[in-house]
């Protein structure tokens, strides 16, 4: 099943991780790859580690691209984000994942860090492989919304980073 949570609003990646307490909690395996996503520790991080070897989170990205001071040349951005699906594929070939997780993998189309002929080449390898893929992030393409299975997105109608407000810990990260 191909599952994907987009839109503005906050809930993509704790959907998931939603999703991954679920699964694992009757007897799955999941791996989450995350694109975006920089070395920082966060909650799920640290979380996640009580879980293994049934829920995984591997980072691969190299953190916020193009926002804030990021000073990272945009090759190393796309370089790592493409690793990272070869990654997920290696991994899902392993067949030892019943749920894969890409995390803010529509993030990274949309910012041109894989291409759309990639991601489509992704899912049509391996969602026969694995019992579902999950794909989150903003700006998911129609033609990806057509051929999912479950589709779910998220719409801000209020946030504190409007106010200026940063992110809590525990709620955020």
């Amino acid at each position: 099943m191909l599952i994907i949570f987009t839109g503005n609003g906050k809930g993509k990646t704790t959907a998931a991780i939603g999703q991954a307490l679920r699964a694992v909690g009757n007897g799955s395996k999941v791996l989450m790859v995350q694109f975006i996503k920089g070395s920082w520790k966060s909650g799920e991080d640290i979380s996640s580690k009580e879980l293994y070897p049934n829920f995984k989170i591997i980072k691969k990205g190299k953190g916020f691209v193009r926002i804030g001071d990021d000073k990272i040349p945009f090759e190393e951005h796309q370089k790592a984000a493409q690793d990272a699906l070869v990654y997920a594929e290696e991994q899902i070939g392993l067949k030892k994942w019943n749920i894969v997780i890409l995390d803010e993998i529509w993030n990274a189309l949309s910012l041109k860090l894989v291409t759309p002929e990639s991601v489509v080449d992704f899912i049509s390898k391996n969602i026969l492989i694995t019992d579902h893929l999950i794909m989150t992030g903003r700006d998911c393409p129609q033609e990806f919304i057509d051929k999912a299975d479950l589709v779910t997105e998220m719409m801000e109608i209020k946030h504190p980073f409007a106010k200026g407000l940063p992110g809590k810990k525990g709620l955020e990260y």
